[in-house]
């Protein structure tokens, strides 16, 4: 079978990875892909913010199954459109998509179906900003209602700045109509987790939790980032919590959205926090997350396909994946000056080298090739991930292959698992 695979970062090429391995395919196609995955599938130019481009290159390929990688499509009802032609496509639809697309409607949501998240206030203008910070105390968690890459989200430690920020955003300076709505939230404290799983509507198979690093500097400082970094271990979370998962948050949700009339069929990320209080709601992605998805699917060893095809023929059961026991981490190297302005077009060395390491695995995000070499051409520019028995081997493995690549201005968190090494 021919798949087409619908994206350009390190998530796609984790999936090109993954999709490749299954005996079904014969054939992976990216649209538009990136330097590293040109090695692996057939890239395809793209224009993924327009939808009349994404039809006319699914139009030439034909695929038998199309995966959404980035939220930007399903914004635009890539698989509405897809499925009104006949095409098997795997994601939700632009009305389920809603989860992410709008904080807004997310929160909301949350609170119809009694499902535990921070407390909150949607502001449409500064006059509904100023009166809502009275009901919060610092630090405030300031967040577009609108896509913003991840980097939509500000936690200010005074009123006086929540207040800044959100000016900011409802000004349009900082994030363009992504911030034409904002929504004001209590700070939590506790430890993030991605929990993710694949639904077909009524039915969810959960993947193995992961954890993702945010900020952009060691000892999560800094601005946010799309993520510089995820790990996942057999004990991330254990056996009982991921049912109450499942029973509470995941399963309600997918209900929720078929009461509503938006049947919610592909992945479901949910960000929680875990707090002194239980699992409490972050944020929801409709997609697989990145970096989460690179080391996630490092220890999945049952044919991704099969799961893929199950959600959209309405047979997702709990049998749909198979995992290692090993542990598998995510070391994020950017670009100089990222999450602000950076410069690209910097070549890359020392791949090879790292990729003849044992368990480690190169994806590339920002990346493009030419004449044999490749160059930097994004923020996030490699997913250097590493699989083995213990965390702590697969983490020493994913440094050892940072080291062996280098160019100018990149960096990456020194950290990545750290606070689970400790414990």
């Amino acid at each position: 079978m021919k798949i087409l695979v619908i994206g350009s970062g390190g998530r796609e090429h984790a999936l090109v990875w993954k999709l490749r391995q299954s005996p079904r395919v014969s054939k992976v196609y990216c649209a538009p892909g990136n330097g590293g995955i040109a090695a692996e599938a057939e890239c395809r130019p793209v224009d993924v913010k327009s939808l009349e481009s994404l039809v006319a290159v699914a139009n030439q390929i034909r695929p038998d199954l199309t995966v959404v990688g980035p939220e930007l499509p399903l914004k635009l009802g890539v698989v509405d459109e897809f499925t009104r032609r006949g095409w098997r496509t795997f994601g939700p639809t632009k009305a389920a998509a809603q989860l992410e697309i709008s904080k807004s409607f997310a929160k909301e949501f949350l609170q119809r179906h009694h499902i535990s998240t921070a407390h909150y206030a949607i502001c449409n203008s500064m006059d509904d900003v100023r009166p809502a910070l009275q009901h919060f105390h610092p630090p405030v968690v300031v967040k577009a209602d609108g896509l913003a890459a991840g980097k939509g989200v500000v936690i200010a430690k005074t009123k006086d700045e929540a207040a800044t920020v959100a000016s900011e955003m409802l000004s349009g300076k900082m994030l363009g109509e992504a911030g034409a709505r904002v929504v004001l939230e209590e700070f939590l404290s506790g430890d993030e987790l991605s929990f993710l799983v694949v639904s077909d509507g009524e039915r969810v198979a959960p993947l193995v939790a992961a954890q993702d690093h945010k900020r952009v500097g060691d000892g999560d400082t800094g601005p946010n980032t799309g993520g510089m970094g995820a790990y996942t271990t057999r004990t991330i979370v254990d056996d009982k919590m991921r049912d109450w998962l499942v029973t509470h948050i995941a399963r309600p949700v997918v209900a929720g959205m078929k009461a509503e009339g938006a049947e919610y069929k592909g992945v479901l990320y949910c960000g929680l926090m875990m707090t002194a209080r239980g699992p409490i709601v972050l944020e929801f992605n409709c997609r697989f997350g990145d970096p989460e998805t690179q080391p996630i699917l490092m220890r999945m060893e049952s044919d991704l396909v099969e799961a893929l095809e199950a959600s959209i023929d309405g047979r997702t059961s709990d049998g749909d994946f198979r995992w290692s026991d090993d542990a598998a981490v995510t070391v994020v190297m950017a670009s100089g000056g990222y999450p602000g302005a950076y410069e690209a077009g910097k070549k890359i060395s020392g791949l090879e080298d790292a990729a003849k390491l044992e368990g480690v695995e190169v994806f590339h995000a920002g990346t493009t090739a030419r004449e044999g070499a490749f160059y930097t051409s994004g923020g996030r520019v490699l997913g250097v991930t590493a699989r083995a028995v213990e965390l702590q081997t697969a983490v020493q493995r994913a440094y050892d292959a940072c080291g062996k690549i280098s160019f100018e201005g990149a960096h990456y968190r020194r950290d990545i698992a750290a606070r689970a090494l400790k414990r």
